[in-house]
């Protein structure tokens, strides 16, 4: 496989759904971007009983040969601390055994890819503790939603707030904060908020797999040792040992 049209093997337990995927070229080089086969699991089985069966499954159906993926890519968050710690512990293994290119999406990057690139998009997660992960995000000349600022984790009240206070514009929300907090935002924004459907509100790998295949052609690669999760706020275990230290 050359280059310009890698074939991607891409992985995202930052929620409850294990999604895997495989996909072939870029999002920035559409006449090469493909969707090769996806699968998405949610139910109560733990990411790390699942994923690796998930991974075998999809590339037995596709016939397709570990010697044939070019590049490996893992959801590096935000999201689930223990979804993000479990799919890059698992990819990191897996590109360092086979000597693969790691690449890593943000979790919100491939929510945004998701929707219509016709306004303004925020892509939002629950981040659980009555916050939300979130970024906004604009097309650039290819349609490619970019973000616009970076990733916060805010109260949901207060994401309201600042978008009546600073935005004019309808703004497209997607991911699964929605559920949760959608009638406050709808309250607050009135026809400034719009909902992307329902399909679109959880993470996908093969999106991820498709703004890897971009990444794979700049060749911005992970370094397997040192590569981390974009948790965005502290663990609760890492907020014990500030308490701790305070004492």
């Amino acid at each position: 496989m050359s280059a310009e049209f890698p074939l991607i093997l891409s992985i995202d337990t930052a929620s409850s759904c294990s999604s895997v995927a495989l996909t072939r070229g870029s999002v920035s080089g559409m006449e090469g971007g493909q969707v090769v086969a996806s699968l998405t699991l949610n139910s109560s089985v733990t990411h790390s009983r699942r994923l690796l069966a998930a991974i075998d499954w999809l590339l037995i159906e596709t016939e397709t040969d570990w010697l044939l993926v070019d590049g490996l890519a893992v959801s590096i968050g935000p999201g689930s601390f223990t979804g993000l710690r479990i799919g890059l512990s698992t990819v990191k293994g897996l590109a360092f055994a086979l000597d693969k290119p790691l690449l890593g999406i943000s979790t919100l990057d491939a929510l945004a890819l998701r929707c219509s690139p016709e306004r303004l998009i925020c892509a939002v997660l629950d981040a659980r503790k009555k916050e939300v992960y979130f970024c906004f995000y604009r097309p650039d000349r290819q349609g490619i939603p970019r973000r616009v600022g970076g990733i916060r984790a805010i109260a949901p009240q207060q994401l309201a707030e600042e978008i009546a206070s600073e935005i004019t514009e309808p703004i497209l929300f997607v991911g699964d904060a929605v559920m949760v907090y959608g009638q406050l935002w709808q309250e607050r924004l009135g026809d400034g908020f719009t909902c992307a459907p329902l399909p679109l509100h959880s993470p996908s790998a093969a999106s991820l797999g498709l703004l890897a295949g971009e990444l794979f052609q700049q060749k911005h690669y992970l370094d397997c040792a040192a590569a981390a999760p974009l948790y965005v706020r502290a663990s609760d275990a890492e907020l014990s040992l500030v308490l701790a230290a305070k004492e």
